[in-house]
């Protein structure tokens, strides 16, 4: 017929944009951060905490097979707590890394007038904050993929303990680098990058405190304090991250042979997380990066 009109395929073409573009960001992303000196200072703290942790597990087993003063059991469960232990470290250098990273990948190019140059294009600005998201998301959790399966073959190794369940865990501290970098990202597009980071890393810091206290409260039946850390897990996820990962690394009887009076012990978790906790850190994480984006949309540039 003469008159017809072909329809369009604008949406999909634009979603097809949006998504090259979020590829194009995020690799960027991964290049930009590879260069930056952050980089060199987490792989140098890496390398430190791993050399640290190699020499004392491997004190351990000499003390186990030299004085005969801990059994295969007992050796086994100071193995696991420590393993916690290290863990947190490479959490905490984690978390320093993307909170310090996620401030000036957004904000710092919103000062240098960087964005404004990329976004003059038909560029949109939640693809770019997207795209800038995932790639922090993939380097972070290669980080922690790889620090922490350096790890569990130092302890392996050395005294011949193994997580029982590594790949759980390793996948709950990626969670716990993606919660932080998504609030970093949003408090990015609110203030200068150096702030960001230090406000990310300082609620990093006071959420995981709160969760020791609320662990302290449970173990002495105090439900007041106890709601303390569930309030805290609740606003800021990580600390519930990474109580969830501290279950999947420690030895399965470690509480039952410690007693009750241990449950408060900050590198001991008595439960793994629910499948709802973790539908709320999936929400929390979605709602604090459409905030980004809606600041970020909104930010004069």
């Amino acid at each position: 017929m003469s008159g017809s009109v072909t329809p369009t395929r604008a949406p999909a073409g634009r979603a097809v944009g949006i998504g090259r573009t979020v590829l194009v960001v995020g690799a960027l992303t991964l290049q930009e951060a590879a260069r930056r000196r952050v980089l060199r200072a987490l792989a140098v703290l890496t390398v430190v905490l791993l050399g640290l942790s190699a020499w004392g597990f491997a004190k351990l087993a000499g003390f186990e097979s030299d004085t005969g003063e801990l059994t295969s059991g007992e050796a086994r469960l100071v193995a696991s707590q420590l393993l916690n232990l290290v863990m947190f470290g490479l959490s905490m250098i984690a978390a320093l890394g993307t909170a310090f990273l996620a401030g000036p990948t957004l904000a710092g190019e919103i000062e240098s007038g960087m964005a404004l140059a990329v976004l003059a294009r038909p560029v949109r600005r939640f693809a770019v904050l997207l795209g800038k998201w995932a790639g922090l998301v993939v380097f972070g959790s290669g980080f922690v993929a790889v620090a922490g399966l350096a790890q569990f073959v130092i302890v392996w190794v050395t005294v011949g303990y193994w997580p029982p369940q590594p790949v759980l865990g390793l996948a709950l501290l990626a969670a716990q680098t993606t919660v932080l970098l998504t609030l970093g990202l949003l408090l990015s597009t609110l203030i200068s990058p150096m702030a960001s980071g230090i406000v990310a890393v300082g609620l990093f810091g006071a959420a995981w405190i709160a969760g020791v206290v609320g662990g302290v409260g449970a173990a002495l039946g105090n439900e007041g304090v106890a709601r303390v850390g569930t309030v805290a897990q609740v606003l800021l996820p990580t600390d519930g991250l990474w109580r969830g990962a501290m279950h999947a690394f420690q030895d399965p009887g470690v509480l039952a042979q410690l007693g009750r009076a241990f449950e408060g012990f900050p590198f001991l978790s008595p439960a793994g997380l629910s499948s709802l906790y973790l539908t709320w850190t999936l929400v929390w994480v979605l709602a604090i990066l459409g905030l980004a984006g809606l600041a970020f949309g909104r930010r004069d540039l």
